[in-house]
């Protein structure tokens, strides 16, 4: 099997320049290059860039497929939507630990790296083509922009379950509505491998809250505001900037809710979470095993019943069941043979349990006698024991 890598970077807060996508024309020659996109796939051979460098430059989405396991996705976001730079740099540290999940600030921008490795080193044919990938994933860059946190704390996850989080290590804060990812969270956790019982244990701690809730909340945050900033808000709805304005007062809006709503509860350590992640897997596999099993039984039961009805019912017409055998016969095809011999087989059953086996016996071996030039129908009886 060839290689296969998958790259695909997206422009969303600004689209690219013609001479930035004259420069990019100059690391690939083969790429599908529009003022939003850049994608290209390699057979054999590698991207001529770093793609930290190409984000950091000029997009503000990435992801990359290779058919041996490796997956990555990359997400620029301004730092302001966390406060402050410094406040930035503070929450994002809090979850992107270890070498699997990453970040850095660059330009005004806060930069997140996620990263899976398959493990059993195999060729990986879940996604054999990336196309279409990253459409479904970037979605979970503006639920970030808006406050929204679950992405970064499924990178502590990956983390823990990497080996790269310290056993004692207490989980960051848990953000609300784990339990019930968006579409887009959910082809993450898919994309990156991220453990489902894991991922159910840790949204245990979770509030059941979502983007609705935030909404109900939002008039009572605004009436606080100071007038000046409702003003500046306006402005920049009027200048044609409303989806950033909107997903900056989401998040303003969550960050004072996670405040007030703030607690003493105490985090989990990584060991527990994956400790009990295990139990949970393991408990979900007994379930399983305890279902399957009892479905089998259940259908062992059904044919068992139909068995006896379809005995009884043959019970009551033996004399023709006899007629129908030597019609099959006669018609001397392999599928009537087939037949033949299965309504032998049960007609058997049947005089066992009367107590009649030595007439049947009698009756098979006249029949055989009067069939004796047909062969392949007394291999037949042969096989299945019909005697």
């Amino acid at each position: 099997m060839s290689e296969y890598q998958y790259y695909e970077f997206v422009a969303i807060d600004q689209p690219l320049t013609h001479d930035e996508q004259a420069e990019l024309r100059a690391i690939s020659t083969r790429a599908l290059i529009t003022p939003t996109s850049f994608v290209n796939h390699y057979e054999w051979g590698d991207l001529k860039a770093d793609p930290r460098h190409l984000v950091e430059r000029y997009f503000d989405a990435f992801l990359y497929l290779a058919n041996w396991g490796t997956r990555r996705l990359m997400f620029r976001i301004p730092a302001e939507v966390f406060d402050s730079p410094a406040g930035a740099t503070a929450t994002v540290e809090r979850y992107l630990v270890g070498d699997c999940s990453t970040a850095w600030t660059t330009g005004g921008h806060i930069i997140i790296d996620l990263f899976a490795e398959d493990d059993d080193g195999g060729y990986d044919e879940e996604w054999l083509d990336g196309s279409g990938l990253l459409a479904s994933i970037v979605p979970v860059r503006s639920e970030l922009l808006a406050g929204d946190l679950r992405l970064l704390y499924l990178a502590w996850l990956l983390a823990a379950l990497n080996g790269e989080v310290d056993e004692d290590a207490v989980e960051p804060p848990v953000p609300p509505g784990l339990g019930r990812l968006s579409a887009a969270l959910s082809m993450v956790v898919d994309f990156l491998r991220i453990d489902p019982d894991l991922l159910a244990v840790a949204a245990e701690r979770s509030a059941p809250t979502s983007v609705d809730d935030t909404l109900t909340e939002l008039p009572a945050w605004l009436a606080q505001l100071p007038v000046e900033s409702k003003d500046a808000f306006l402005l920049r709805v009027a200048r044609g900037d409303g989806p950033k304005v909107r997903a900056e007062l989401l998040a303003g809006c969550r960050r004072a809710a996670a405040s007030v709503g703030a607690g003493d509860v105490a985090g989990r350590t990584a060991e527990e979470l994956l400790a009990q992640s295990r139990r949970r897997r393991e408990d979900r596999r007994r379930a399983a095993q305890e279902e399957a099993q009892r479905r089998a039984a259940e259908r062992r039961r059904a044919t068992g019943r139909a068995r006896e009805n379809h005995l009884t019912e043959l019970a009551g017409r033996q004399d023709r069941a006899w007629q129908e055998v030597l019609e099959l016969v006669e018609r001397r095809t392999a599928a009537d043979y087939d037949t033949a011999v299965a309504l032998l087989h049960d007609l058997g059953e049947v005089c066992r349990r009367e107590g009649t086996s030595e007439m049947f016996a009698d009756r098979v071996q006249q029949l055989r006698r009067e069939q004796r030039r047909k062969i392949s129908f007394l291999q037949r009886l042969d096989r299945l024991g019909v005697v």
